[in-house]
């Protein structure tokens, strides 16, 4: 579940979880994440429209908070979840137009990114994996680039996301 407040994850068992799926549920302090995984293979992002993005990294995470109304986006480094400040007219123009933006929840779901090998792919998934990738890299970086575990980790954990990422029926017919 997520606090939406202090904008951090806690721990709560299914049952409990299962108590705040719905909008609103105790007063909108809390929400649970959702459990989907979702992929766009007609997503296209080339290298300008990332510079765009100012990220100096290949993995980026995009959520949308709700008590600020606005995109929030954080990539994984050796200190951990950092920020980056995002232009809102930069999100539309370099990722709001792909089948999975309007899907996103709200402070629970995210736009995962991954830049690498000249292509870039986009995924929805619940923001608690994100902080997990955040977690693993800060635990296993070592050096400038972050070193062979590291990117073995990386690889690891992305080839799982794509494992368990569907493709939104929209997507799948044709539609954006």
């Amino acid at each position: 579940m997520v606090e939406i407040e202090k904008r951090a994850l806690v721990c709560a068992c299914t049952a409990c979880a299962l108590l705040f799926d719905r909008p609103g549920a105790a007063g909108g302090r809390f929400r649970a994440v959702p459990d989907r995984y979702l992929t766009d293979p007609e997503h296209r992002l080339d290298e300008g429209a990332w510079e765009q993005l100012q990220i100096p990294v290949g993995v980026a995470f995009f959520f949308r908070n709700a008590a600020l109304d606005r995109l929030v986006a954080l990539y994984p480094s050796p200190a951990g979840a950092t920020e980056s400040e995002l232009d809102p007219a930069t999100w539309h123009h370099v990722l709001g137009d792909g089948a999975l933006a309007p899907l996103l929840e709200p402070d629970v779901e995210a736009l995962l990114l991954r830049r690498t090998e000249g292509r870039t792919e986009c995924y929805l998934v619940p923001i608690d994996i994100c902080y997990e990738l955040v977690g693993r890299m800060r635990l296993l970086w070592q050096g400038f680039d972050g070193g062979a575990e590291a990117r073995a980790a990386l690889k690891t954990f992305f080839e799982q996301v794509e494992r368990r990422a569907g493709v939104p029926a929209a997507v799948g017919e044709g539609r954006p």
